[in-house]
């Protein structure tokens, strides 16, 4: 592999020029290399910690030695079975809710424009709870719930904002009725339940990762494998985009096509993230916001956000598990409180710069 060229373009990082096998050459920014390959790294730790953590404590060395074969059975058997499942999906429930967060901002062009505040949310959300309370599912018919109802609320949300194309700001705001009117449904579920299945729909919907095992991790595997990078593969298309669909146009990108790629690409991430784990709040909101932030890359970057979403996640559900003694929080309430604090500094913020 051979460097063809290195620029710095004023109050940017450094971009690199490479030769690939094939004739192919691709630019990448140093900062944001290095700023994915540092996240990476602290998520990877934060899940080490986290492993440890617990009524069996154990140290960071012990749990490496554990994951490397090398345990005791006791700690074979805490690890792999009970701890890791858990870790595991909290790092491919932050990335896939995060890259959804990062592919729907971007196409909005708007800072708000994510998921849980534009209704895909809240319609796996009811999907869900009409099984608890309408047919009283087991645990994989409520997840299958939240996929379908997930789906459908984004398919909905197109075709209502959808007029010769679908922009931005209609986009937005469709999806903020939609997720009004969700929001009624579920309260509605919820009143018609009994005790037992009220109970279990609103633990489900305050979101956690107790409980959780090697039946929610495997299914996230597929799906994060599949759709993560093709995401990432439509990564110029998304920068191209942002700048508008006739500029988009003039550069060769389909924009309708990309743009219809990319929703559902980001759909079904946030879908079955929230099948696995219930609605984890605001994560897709500032997970992007912070990863630009760090990377300072004048476009979307959805690896960077994928690995900010794995750690506020994990530092979320660590907070959740040990900063309030023996009582332990669904990691929802965390994300809420901390999301909601960023929610309201992103609005002062972009109110004085004068975008809203």
């Amino acid at each position: 592999m051979t460097v063809l060229s290195r620029e710095k373009a004023p109050g940017h990082p450094a971009v690199r020029a490479v030769r690939l096998p094939g004739g192919f050459s691709v630019r990448y920014d140093r900062r944001s290399g290095l700023t994915v390959l540092l996240l990476a790294a602290v998520a990877l730790a934060a899940g080490v910690v986290l492993i440890g953590t617990g009524d069996f404590p154990m140290s960071p060395g012990d749990v490496v030695t554990t994951l490397l074969g090398n345990g005791s059975a006791g700690q074979e058997f805490i690890v792999q079975e009970l701890r890791l499942p858990r870790v595991l999906v909290g790092l491919l429930v932050g990335a896939a809710i995060a890259v959804g967060g990062a592919v729907f901002q971007s196409l909005t062009r708007n800072p708000l424009g994510s998921p849980d505040v534009i209704g895909f949310g809240q319609g796996a959300t009811v999907g869900a709870l009409s099984v608890i309370v309408l047919f009283q599912g087991g645990a994989t018919a409520v997840a299958g719930g939240a996929v379908v109802g997930g789906v459908v609320t984004g398919a909905g949300v197109y075709l209502l904002a959808w007029k010769r194309g679908v922009h931005g700001y209609r986009l937005v705001l469709v999806g903020i009725g939609v997720a009004a009117m969700l929001t009624a449904v579920t309260h509605y579920l919820i009143t018609k339940a009994d005790l037992v299945d009220a109970t279990r729909a609103v633990l489900w919907i305050t979101g956690s990762l107790d409980g959780r095992d090697w039946t929610q991790a495997w299914p996230l595997f597929v799906v994060c494998g599949v759709l993560i990078p093709l995401v990432l593969g439509h990564g110029r298309a998304l920068r191209v985009m942002e700048m508008g669909d006739d500029a988009a146009y003039a550069l060769g990108v389909r924009v309708e096509r990309t743009r219809l790629v990319l929703m559902g690409s980001a759909v079904l991430l946030v879908a079955v993230a929230t099948a696995a784990a219930g609605p984890i709040a605001f994560v897709a909101l500032s997970a992007p916001q912070l990863a630009r932030r760090l990377t300072r890359a004048p476009g979307p970057s959805p690896a960077a956000a994928a690995v900010m979403g794995a750690v506020l996640l994990l530092v979320a559900d660590w907070i959740a598990t040990s900063a309030f003694g023996d009582r332990e929080l669904p990691v929802g309430v965390v994300t809420g409180v901390l999301g909601g604090c960023y929610l309201l500094w992103l609005l002062v913020t972009e109110r004085k710069a004068g975008r809203i």
